[in-house]
This record gives structure tokens, sequence and C-alpha cells, in this order.
């Protein structure tokens, strides 16, 4: 019974490289191709193969759900927990992971600064969209469309001299945000803290949440903080990959003529 399962978790394997025919599959395995008949034969009544015209076969429908189901089930927080304490540790700095939720962009971890300036933001609150790294990262990561209504029904609050207060200011920010790969909040949300934010995107290349490291200038200024920017998106590519995202597909992704930050919608 053994060998037989893992007969057939190694035909999954060969199928994932491409489709393979009877004999290149009975050859691999160096058994009779009667026996790899009668394994595809039952894989294939639960959908996990399929075979086309040229009795080829490749991988069926029921991987995918699983895949997907797969992917459903890692819960970002706990996936991300590590190596936020990690960025933490490293910068000694306040460190935030928030995701969109419902029109709103919403806190769901923080690691607050070793020293004793502590920021207003708290588990669970929602991050203002037009002034908060995280916000900007995660509302340019929205289909074109979507940013555009967003934008418009958005209430710019000012809450220091550098928030934007328009929707085209807002716009024109999101363009920046998805062409250099990251976001920033020099002082527009709290007067004399800077912040900067990076994308988290889980295995379907989806942007899922946002992680920022924000500090206040007088212990680190505007580009002092920017060179954290490298540790804040490694501990974002960390997540990411925790959440099945490959470093190949984000190349692949930023070879088309669609932007690295633009979610698959």
């Amino acid at each position: 019974m053994s060998q037989s399962l893992s007969r057939a978790l190694t035909i999954l394997g060969l199928l994932g490289d491409g489709s393979k025919s009877l004999d290149e599959l009975a050859t691999v395995l160096d058994v009779h191709k009667t026996t790899v008949l009668r394994l595809l034969r039952t894989m294939e009544s639960d959908r996990f193969v399929q075979h086309d015209a040229d009795h080829r076969y490749q991988l069926g429908s029921r991987l995918f759900e699983l895949a997907n189901h797969a992917l459903e089930q890692r819960d970002i927080r706990s996936v991300a927990r590590q190596h936020l304490a990690e960025l933490n540790t490293i910068t000694g700095q306040t460190i935030h992971l928030a995701t969109y939720e419902a029109g709103e962009v919403i806190y769901i971890d923080k690691f607050d600064a070793k020293q004793s300036v502590r920021m207003y933001s708290r588990v669970g609150k929602p991050a203002p969209l037009h002034c908060t790294a995280v916000g900007k990262i995660l509302i340019a990561a929205r289909p074109r469309a979507e940013r555009e209504q967003i934008a418009h029904r958005i209430t710019y609050t000012p809450f220091t001299e550098r928030t934007i207060t328009t929707a085209e200011q807002y716009l024109r920010e999101l363009d920046l945000v998805l062409s250099q790969g990251f976001a920033e909040d020099r002082e527009e949300h709290e007067s004399f803290v800077n912040c900067v934010g990076s994308a988290v995107r889980n295995g379907t290349g989806d942007v899922v949440a946002a992680v920022s490291i924000s500090v206040p200038d007088m212990l680190l200024d505007h580009e002092q903080v920017l060179k954290t920017l490298p540790e804040v998106q490694r501990t974002a590519a960390a997540i990411s990959e925790g959440l099945g995202w490959r470093p190949q597909e984000l190349q692949d992704c930023m070879t088309t003529d669609k932007s690295p930050m633009e979610g698959k919608k």
C-alpha cells in the first residue's frame, strides 16, 4: 500500500514538470505499464490527474483546489509574527503589519520600539489610507479603476502640514508607490514620524498585507529611515515566501508590462 502511495506521489511530482505519456511514466518508475495505468485511473477518478486526446497525462483540477485551500489556511499574522519580531529586534523600531479589509486598512500586528517613544497605532485600529505607508501600499495594489474610486471617496483629513489633501495628489502618490515598489509616510500622519513600507504577497501573487517601520525623527531622520528599507523588504519577502509566494514569480511579474505591485485580480 505504501509502495503504491509512493508511486502515485512520484507521478504527481513528474507531472508537475509537464505532461507525460504512459510509457514515459513507466520508464521513470521502472514498473510495467499496467501498474502505472492502474494508478493513473484511480487518480483520474478523483481528478488528481487527467489525460488529453493524445493520452498524455497532466495534473488535474483537484490539485488546484487543494493548493488554493492550503494557501487560504496560512494565517498571515501567524506566518508573519516571527519575521516582524526579528525586524523589530534588528532595528529597535516600531513595526506594523496591516491588511485591507472591507474598504479599510487595519493594523493586525504591531511591535513597539525598544525606546520609550510609542506610536498612536494599535492592533485592530484602521490606518488612514492617504497618509500611511501601509495604506498606500495596499491601495496601490488594487486595480486601477478601484484605486480611482477609493481616491475620490476618501476624506482627506489633514493630520499634519505634509498630509495629502486631494484625490489627484493621492493618485500620483499611488503611481509613485507602484513605480518604486515601496511606500513612504514623511511626517504625513504624525508630526516628526517617518515610515517606509513594503508589500506582502500570497501564493497567488496578490498583495495581501503590508509591513512598515515607523521612526520618530529624534531617533532617525528621513534618510536614515530610508536606509532601513532593505530590511523591511527582506521581511516582507520572507513573509510572502511563507504564504507561498516565490521570488522567481516576482521576477516574472516584473518582466511583464504589469506592475510588480499590482496583485492578480
